[in-house]
């Protein structure tokens, strides 16, 4: 049977931090062009099912948006700097069709230049990762708020305040020479990072997966590992991305069910990925200091050699862990740190490792707790607790295929052994 293609949505998503990029990069003014392209892609989800597919997508998408910045510009005059910019960037004739202007509507993808012009000078670190989040992964508000583990109003808030430093700074969005782009790379990663994780295991919705994200993200990583061949930061998360994303045949049932790493079918992973994943992340061990991508490639890697289950190399594991909890401020690191521990020397252990992290605020909504807590119970025997754990998270996330794991494991939890 042959594969349905991309839908329009999917193209939409694709195409819209491209075109923001061309508008930021030409029009020098962020937050405006994010509200033009938003407009033209309101226009293509209403006319595009009428009319059809355009077909030049891109530039259709281009044209649309540009014409809609010109206007936003226009209605501004009344600013001295809306002014100058108005009168820099038009041309003479109005009526003009950007489709002539092949700055806007040449093929070049300027999605990974927008990576960068996102982690602006004026902005922190994480307003910079949020702001990416949006306009280049297109995540929601929320999806973002779950990846950062704070409220959705503090993340709506934290965009926001990021569009108004960006246009009170007055700094242009340009490309940063390599010295500013350096500075800026640790938040490019970082979203990228998250945009594979959001795609990896969505935060919600009845999909396991969102593999147009998941895809996006190796695809930006193999840019931005071409532009910089010798960063082992950047080898490493593209080996964390090929060696996680290895697994994602086995990840699901027939019915979309999700299984978890101990019982799938290690046959259907991707030997090819495997290798490629593992080759990067053992060439960028050898440069430079150690850095927490190298440290979760690292462990990806224990995962995939391993033939079964039952022969991973915990110990190793749980050490790798370790030295990332001294790399990265993250509950989460924590927590699988502690499921190591429960697979080196026992639920009780790991249990107890739960308990030192289950109250840090980050994790005062997150699932994971009491799904680990679950999971150690199982492994300790006892059902009741099990069974509550497990509920608890089901309740907990806003996953479907996480949810409906859950409560199969709730109710496949065998008698208590105590």
């Amino acid at each position: 049977m042959a594969t349905a293609g991309p839908t329009a949505e999917d193209l939409l998503r694709e195409l819209a931090p491209q075109v923001l990029g061309v508008l930021a990069r030409r029009f020098g003014d962020f937050a405006t062009a994010e509200d033009a392209v938003q407009e033209a892609l309101l226009a293509a989800t209403t006319q595009w099912p009428v009319e059809g597919l355009p077909d030049n997508p891109r530039g259709w998408l281009t044209q649309v948006a540009y014409r809609r910045m010109v206007e936003l510009v226009r209605a501004e005059t009344a600013r001295r700097r809306r002014e100058d910019l108005a009168a820099r960037r038009e041309t003479d004739d109005r009526r003009a069709a950007p489709a002539a202007d092949e700055d806007l509507t040449a093929s070049r993808d300027d999605t990974l230049v927008l990576l960068f012009l996102c982690a602006h000078p004026a902005l922190t670190a994480a307003s910079a990762i949020a702001l990416t989040l949006r306009a280049v992964g297109g995540l929601t508000t929320a999806e973002i708020a779950h990846a950062f583990l704070v409220p959705e109003a503090t993340m709506a808030q934290r965009i926001s305040r990021a569009k108004q430093r960006i246009r009170a700074s007055g700094v242009g969005f340009v490309m940063p020479d390599p010295a500013d782009r350096d500075r800026r790379l640790a938040s490019v990663l970082h979203v990228l990072y998250l945009i594979f994780t959001e795609g990896h295991t969505a935060s919600a919705g009845a999909d396991l997966r969102r593999v147009d994200l998941a895809e996006e993200a190796i695809r930006l990583a193999r840019q931005v590992h071409a532009l910089l061949p010798h960063d082992s930061e950047v080898a490493a998360l593209l080996a964390l991305m090929l060696l996680t994303e290895a697994r994602a045949a086995a990840r699901t049932g027939p019915s979309g069910e999700l299984i978890s790493l101990a019982d799938q079918d290690r046959s259907r992973w991707d030997v090819a990925a495997i290798a490629e994943g593992t080759a990067l992340v053992t060439r960028a061990m050898t440069r430079g200091p150690v850095g927490p991508y190298q440290v979760q490639a690292a462990i990806a890697a224990l995962h995939d050699e391993a033939p079964s289950a039952g022969e991973t190399d915990w110990p190793q594991i749980r050490a790798l862990y370790g030295v990332l909890e001294r790399l990265s401020d993250n509950p989460l690191v924590q927590l699988n740190k502690a499921v190591a521990t429960a697979m080196v020397d026992g639920p009780a252990a790991g249990l107890a490792a739960v308990d030192a992290v289950a109250d840090d605020p980050r994790l005062v909504r997150h699932h994971r707790v009491d799904a680990v807590r679950a999971h150690l119970h199982e492994m300790a025997g006892d059902r009741e607790r099990a069974v509550t754990h497990y509920r608890a998270a089901a309740h907990a996330t806003t996953s479907v295929p996480e949810q409906r794991y859950l409560l199969m494991r709730a109710a496949r939890v065998p008698a208590d052994r105590r």
